[in-house]
């Protein structure tokens, strides 16, 4: 993994003044930029949301109210209305805005995937360092209760040594829903495998560290749809443990969020994080007990022949801005390292290839 301490680190934000929140231009107010980034922007101290890319006129509308924010046109209309910018369009165009963003000389939030390729996305490593911003990607499953538990018993060495991390994110949506992430080629950087591969890699990452070899096997199961819809994922990583990874739009019944071996236990838990669907709902994020897991759907650790309920670890998506906000005023590390984006990138484009070919991809 990288090591932050060796890279330069991020300027402070250098436009608001002491007391003065840091404004902030959100490109996109599709899915990601409406339900996550807004809410959670407008909930965190020290932020104000000014601006937002939109030309359609209810969702201009919606930032009005909502927000007191301009709706404005085109990416280029942010240039002097904020400190930051968030990048939360269509896959295929987070590359080109964030440049654009970094060459004006501002800070970038990019929604996952950070680019179509590695080496795409070490260019805007590239850039951000030699303009020394900041970059960091929103990788918002880090912060799911579920896996900041697993990280909590894995640290804790409840587990023992992680043999197999098995990590789902399926859903039984048999008929597509439309729109670019389904029915897009691959210039659209659609389909599960960057959609939520992009989150099961990363935290298998985050989790066990680097890998060493790659295995897909990545399937359009339903009619009208272009992109992969049913992917199955699994690496070998360089202390010998192993991820199995699946995201399914086609999964008539639902396995385990998360089944994690260990050689001293093991933690099995059901049902997906609370927050995405607390922040569709209207939920503010920064609502008392807004990332808490009902009790119900607690997972269990131990063995066959002894199991306890363990709660879940409280969500935090609001962490991620709360850490934006304060890199920006006082330096220091962002919330994530985008050299950690550009690590899992290299790993789908290997899913990629061993998909396309049938083959197991080895890393360096």
């Amino acid at each position: 993994m990288s090591d932050q301490a060796d890279r330069p680190q991020p300027r402070r934000a250098s436009q608001p003044s002491a007391g003065t929140d840091i404004r902030v231009g959100l490109v996109g107010y599709g899915t990601a930029g409406a339900y996550f980034h807004a809410p959670l922007i407008h909930a965190t101290p020290g932020l104000s949301l000014a601006a937002v890319v939109t030309r359609n006129p209810d969702r201009r509308a919606e930032v009005a109210a909502a927000y007191g924010a301009a709706a404005v046109d085109d990416v280029q209309d942010l240039w002097g209305r904020c400190d930051l910018v968030v990048v939360a369009s269509p896959n295929r165009t987070h590359v080109a805005t964030a440049a654009a963003a970094l060459t004006e000389g501002l800070p970038v939030v990019v929604d996952k995937p950070l680019a179509r390729t590695a080496e795409e996305g070490r260019g805007l490593v590239r850039l951000a360092e030699e303009r020394g911003l900041l970059l960091t990607v929103f990788q918002n499953r880090r912060w799911d209760g579920d896996f900041r538990t697993v990280r909590r018993l894995a640290g804790e060495g409840l587990l023992g040594r992680v043999l197999r991390f098995e990590s789902r994110f399926e859903r039984w949506r048999p008929v597509p829903k439309g729109g670019w992430r389904e029915s897009g080629g691959p210039d659209e950087v659609g389909g599960l495998l960057y959609d939520l591969g992009s989150h099961l890699v990363d935290q298998a990452l985050q989790l066990l560290g680097p890998v060493r070899a790659v295995y897909c096997e990545s399937d359009v199961r339903r009619e009208g749809v272009e992109a992969d819809d049913d992917t199955f994922i699994a690496l070998t990583h360089a202390s010998g443990a192993r991820s199995h990874l699946w995201a399914s739009s086609m999964a008539a019944r639902l396995g385990p969020r998360f089944r994690v071996l260990g050689s001293a236990a093991g933690f099995v838990k059901y049902g997906m994080d609370v927050q995405e669907e607390r922040l569709r709902a209207g939920m503010t994020p920064d609502a008392p007990g807004f990332g808490d897991d009902p009790e119900e759907r607690w997972g269990e650790l131990g063995t066959e022949g002894e199991r306890r309920v363990v709660r879940t670890e409280a969500g935090a998506y609001l962490d991620f801005y709360r850490e934006v906000a304060a890199t920006l005023r006082d330096g220091g590390p962002p919330p994530v390292d985008p050299a950690s984006a550009v690590e899992a990138l290299a790993v789908i484009e290997a899913a990629r290839l061993s998909a396309s070919q049938g083959i197991v991809v080895h890393l360096g």
